[in-house]
C-alpha cells in the first residue's frame, strides 16, 4: 500500500476547497461573468404599485419619497406608504403630500392583532388597496440608486416572470465594520441572485423585491409564517416557488436600493440574527445548497486552524491557501464590480475569514437564544 503524503486533515481542506470551486464555476463567475441585462423596453412598460411600510421613519421618508416620485418611468405608477403605529409624524407628512401628489396613498394601521408579526399584518393591508397588477417594494430606510429604478425592476415582469429579484447594497463608509456588513451583503446577494439565476430562487430581500398580486393570493399572503417576525422577503418567496411562480433577476446597478449599514457591531448582530431566523424554515434542497457552500467554507478556516499547530502540514496548507484565496479573492472582486458595490481586493481575503467565523458565533447564537423582538 502506498503511503498517504498528507495527513487526513489536508485531504478533508482539500475537499472543501473543491466543493467551494464548484460554487465558483457552476454559480458565481458565470453570474459576474453574464451579458449586461439590455434595456428596459419603455413601450413595454405597466402600471406598478410600489409599496413601503414605515414605523416611527419621518426622516427617512422625507429622504426616500422625494427620490420615489421623481422616478423616471413612462406609465402610471403610485406609492402606498403604509403607517404602522407611527409615534412620531409620519401621518401628518404623508398626508400632506397626498394633496400634492394624488398617487401617493396612506394606509393607517393603528393596532395589530395580537400574535401576528406587525410587518407582515401591515404589507397584507397595504396590499389589499393596490390598484395595479404589478407590486414593488422596499423599505423606508432605502434609497433607490438611480431614478430608473422602478423601470428596471418592471422591465424583469417582462421575461416573464411573476416574481423579480433585485439587489439592494449599503452605502460606503470609513471602517472595518463598514466593509464586513458590505461583504456579507454581496456574498449573500450573490448566493440568492446566481441561485436563481441558475434556475434555483429561494429568497429575495424586501429592501427591493416585486411580485404580482396573484403570487400573493397563491400563497395565502404570509399565512404559512404569519406569527414569524422574519421572513415577510424570503419565505414569501420560497412560498411562491413552491406554487409555481416564474422567478427574475435584475441586478443592474441602475436597479438597486441603498441602504444606511448598521454603525455598531451590536446592531449588526441583532439585524443578522433576525434575518437568519427565517433559514430554518427553507425547503431541505435550499438549505443544503447553502449549507454546502457556507459549511465548506467554515470547515475550510477550522482545518487551517488545527493544521497551524502541526509543522508537517504547513507547506501542503500554504499551498491550499494559496490557491484558494487567490481564487475567492479574483472571484468576489469581480462580482463586486459586476454589482457595482466594490471592496478593496487586498481586505478581501481577511473579510471572508472574519466573515465566517462571525457567521458561526450567529449560528450559535440563534441555537442558544432564539428569541427575537421587532424594532
Amino acid at each position: 500500500m502506498l503511503p498517504v503524503p498528507f495527513s487526513p486533515a489536508v485531504w478533508l481542506l482539500l475537499l472543501t476547497v473543491l466543493v467551494q470551486l464548484f460554487y465558483l464555476g457552476y454559480y458565481f463567475l458565470p453570474f459576474a461573468n453574464r451579458p449586461p441585462e439590455p434595456e428596459p423596453d419603455a413601450a413595454r412598460a405597466e402600471p406598478v404599485s410600489i409599496v413601503v411600510c414605515a414605523r416611527n421613519e419621518l426622516e427617512n421618508l422625507r429622504r426616500l419619497l422625494p427620490l420615489l416620485l421623481k422616478q423616471d418611468y413612462p406609465a402610471a405608477f403610485e406609492i402606498i406608504l403604509i403607517d404602522d403605529r407611527s409615534g412620531d409624524d409620519t401621518y401628518l407628512y404623508v398626508q400632506q403630500l397626498t394633496q400634492y401628489y394624488p398617487h401617493v396613498r396612506l394606509v393607517t394601521i393603528d393596532r395589530t392583532p395580537e400574535g401576528l408579526a406587525p410587518k407582515k399584518y401591515a404589507l397584507t393591508l397595504g396590499i389589499k388597496t393596490a390598484r395595479y397588477g404589478q407590486l414593488l417594494f422596499t423599505d423606508a430606510d432605502c434609497i433607490p440608486a438611480t431614478n430608473h429604478w422602478l423601470l428596471y425592476m418592471q422591465a424583469g415582469f417582462q421575461r416573464p416572470a411573476d416574481m423579480v429579484l433585485g439587489y439592494s447594497a449599503y452605502t460606503e463608509a470609513p471602517g472595518f465594520l463598514n466593509k464586513l456588513i458590505r461583504f456579507e451583503t454581496l456574498l449573500t446577494g450573490t448566493q440568492y441572485l446566481s441561485f436563481a439565476w441558475r434556475g434555483k430562487p429561494y429568497m429575495g430581500v424586501g429592501r427591493n423585491l416585486a411580485y404580482t398580486p396573484q403570487v400573493f393570493r397563491s400563497t395565502k399572503g404570509f399565512a404559512s409564517h404569519i406569527r414569524s417576525l422574519s421572513g415577510d422577503d424570503d419565505l414569501l418567496v420560497q412560498d411562491a416557488v413552491t406554487q409555481g411562480a416564474r422567478v427574475a433577476v435584475v441586478a443592474e446597478p441602475a436597479a438597486h436600493t441603498l441602504s444606511e449599514p448598521a454603525e455598531t457591531w451590536t446592531g449588526w448582530w441583532r439585524q443578522k440574527r433576525r434575518h437568519l431566523s427565517a433559514g430554518g424554515r427553507y425547503k431541505a434542497p435550499d438549505r443544503w445548497r447553502i449549507g454546502t457552500f457556507m459549511g465548506s467554507n467554515m470547515l475550510f478556516h477550522g482545518i487551517s486552524l488545527i493544521l497551524l499547530f502541526s509543522r508537517p502540514d504547513w507547506i501542503p496548507l500554504a499551498a491550499v491557501w494559496t490557491v484558494r484565496t487567490a481564487l475567492i479573492t479574483g472571484t468576489y472582486l469581480r462580482l463586486s464590480r459586476r454589482l457595482d458595490d466594490s471592496l478593496p481586493a487586498a481586505l478581501l481575503p481577511v473579510l471572508d475569514l472574519v466573515y465566517f467565523f462571525y457567521y458561526l458565533a450567529l449560528g450559535i447564537s440563534l441555537f442558544l437564544y432564539r428569541t427575537l423582538r421587532w424594532k
